[in-house]
């Protein structure tokens, strides 16, 4: 297997306002800033965009059936927890639409991400506290790639903690903001 090149500016300790420059200038790759540090990441097999793309698309569906003021975005837009800028696979933020055209999403209420072999570690540890640090952040859902099977974090309703659910099939309950996600459909051949 070749190695790949490493890209100048990979692996650096950035600013979240240099590395957002840097990444704008990239002519091609997704990055993502962990802990300071900017991280290339990998190229995603088939599974991983299928399940991701399904994702997107049955939460903006569902969206559009509720009629709730919300945004589903695909990958390619930034949340920033710390000293961190995560890019997830799909993300969901209820409210006014977002003016202008920056690169983050604020407040998130679902964040999804498909996991990979590279990133399952982050995907389970540094990202989960992550994501439950930003304040707006009601559900982290985790998909396995290859099978049907989904981790669902959902901050209690008093705010006091995280219930964790595998969920091999069914619906997840997403609520807020009263919307629910059928696992069959996602994996759905």
């Amino acid at each position: 297997m070749a190695e790949r090149a490493q890209v100048p500016g990979e692996g650096q300790s950035m600013s979240r306002e240099a590395f957002r420059a840097w990444v704008m200038e990239q002519p091609k790759g997704r990055y993502e800033r962990i802990d300071g540090i900017v991280v290339r990441m990998a190229s995603e097999m088939r599974s991983h965009a299928r399940i991701k793309f399904r994702v997107a698309r049955l939460l903006e569906d569902a969206v559009l059936a509720a009629g709730l003021p919300c945004e589903v975005y695909p990958d390619g837009v930034t949340v920033q927890s710390g000293d961190s800028d995560f890019e997830p696979d799909a993300l969901m933020r209820c409210g006014p639409p977002l003016v202008g055209d920056g690169i983050d999403v604020p407040d998130p209420m679902i964040i999804v991400e498909v996991l990979s072999r590279s990133t399952g570690g982050i995907d389970n540890g540094k990202k989960l506290i992550a994501y439950f640090g930003i304040p707006t952040v009601r559900h982290y859902l985790i998909f396995q790639p290859d099978r049907p099977q989904v981790i669902h974090h959902r901050r209690m309703d008093d705010g006091d903690g995280i219930l964790t659910r595998i969920l091999p099939g069914g619906e997840i309950p997403l609520d807020p903001p009263g919307i629910a996600l059928s696992i069959e459909a996602v994996y759905a051949p």
